[in-house]
């Protein structure tokens, strides 16, 4: 087999290309290695986890937004990784916002994206996953579309759950995004509060229908202060929803300021993102105590930072700006660092 270059020697070629192409490049090499054959399978020993009644291999998954539409699934699971999520996914499938949406900022290991849950729809991804020979951990995470009004957000929430719910080991419900007009408003109390309890009964009948349990967590802003925290906190206790991820991007530009890219619209992530995410990881921690599992995500570049996650009280990590970054080698070494 030959060997695949070091990610040193390509991601000078990457980056001379527009941040969204270089993604999608990537993504289709990635898929055509696997296809050939050619990748390499990685098995690294790592702390096998129990969270939300899965038994993970390694605490160190792949978080959304990188493989919206599952194409990569089967190479993901040869790479290391714990457990792979993949989407947002929505009902229908639609463009995104307008382009370019994706900005490097290399200085510090950080990205800004507006791609606005761009994806091929939900059909398409479970075709996907359909055809994928993966054994391992799969979350799905599920959105509205763009043109559903925020107040029929629910009805976009149930169409997805109700055609993934038996193809995923956990599904991922993103309320978070700051890319998708009023997203975030269902994070407020009373809609959070109406939104969990129609979700959580439609996981019961279909826990009912399929003969099998399939975890719900909710995927959370990091621009939330330590009262909105708690109430989020308390919602998924009193709904016993089954974990929450902790965080998505930003629209802050702490560490950024300065820089030419921080002035373009959309969400922060990388480096940049650690402590604002590491700080809403203590806080749910605090509330939750050990009701729930926490999977920590934001601003992981190294094994340290992946450490940092699970101290800070995360029972799992995920990652995917460090990629860009660092390449594959940065699973490998979070997953040892986090044994």
């Amino acid at each position: 087999m030959p060997p695949i270059p070091p990610y040193c020697l390509i991601r000078p070629l990457l980056f001379r290309l527009d941040a969204e192409t270089a993604h999608e490049i990537t993504l289709a090499g990635l898929k055509r290695l696997n296809s050939l054959g050619l990748l390499p399978v990685t098995r690294t020993a790592g702390r096998q986890v129990q969270a939300m009644g899965l038994t993970f291999p390694n605490p160190v998954g792949l978080a959304a937004g990188l493989d919206k539409n599952g194409e990569c699934i089967e190479a993901w699971g040869k790479l290391g990784f714990g457990f792979v999520e993949v989407g947002t996914v929505t009902p229908r499938p639609q463009p995104g916002n307008p382009k370019p949406r994706m900005f490097r900022l290399p200085e510090k290991q950080a990205v800004i994206n507006r791609l606005g849950f761009n994806n091929h729809g939900v059909d398409a991804l479970l075709e996907n996953v359909g055809a994928a020979r993966y054994k391992g951990i799969l979350g799905i995470n599920i959105g509205k579309n763009f043109d559903t009004p925020i107040e029929r957000a629910a009805d976009d929430y149930l169409i997805c759950l109700d055609k993934v719910y038996s193809r995923a080991s956990y599904v991922a419900v993103n309320i978070s995004s700051p890319n998708t007009a009023n997203l975030r408003q269902l994070q407020g109390e009373a809609e959070l509060d109406a939104l969990l309890g129609v979700l959580k009964v439609r996981q019961t009948a279909l826990a009912d229908r399929h003969g099998r349990y399939v975890p719900l967590v909710l995927k959370i802003a990091p621009d939330l202060d330590t009262e909105q925290v708690t109430r989020i906190a308390a919602a998924l206790r009193r709904h016993r929803i089954d974990g929450v991820i902790a965080t998505n991007t930003t629209l802050g530009r702490d560490g950024v300021e300065n820089m030419p890219q921080a002035k373009e619209n959309g969400g922060l992530s990388g480096a940049p993102l650690f402590d604002k995410s590491t700080a809403v990881i203590k806080k749910l921690a605090a509330a939750l105590g050990n009701e729930l599992p926490i999977i920590g995500v934001g601003g992981i570049t190294d094994g340290a930072s992946a450490r940092a996650k699970i101290d800070a009280g995360a029972t799992l990590v995920q990652f995917y700006t460090g990629m860009i970054y660092r390449g594959l080698n940065l699973i490998d070494e979070c997953v040892k660092a986090t044994r």
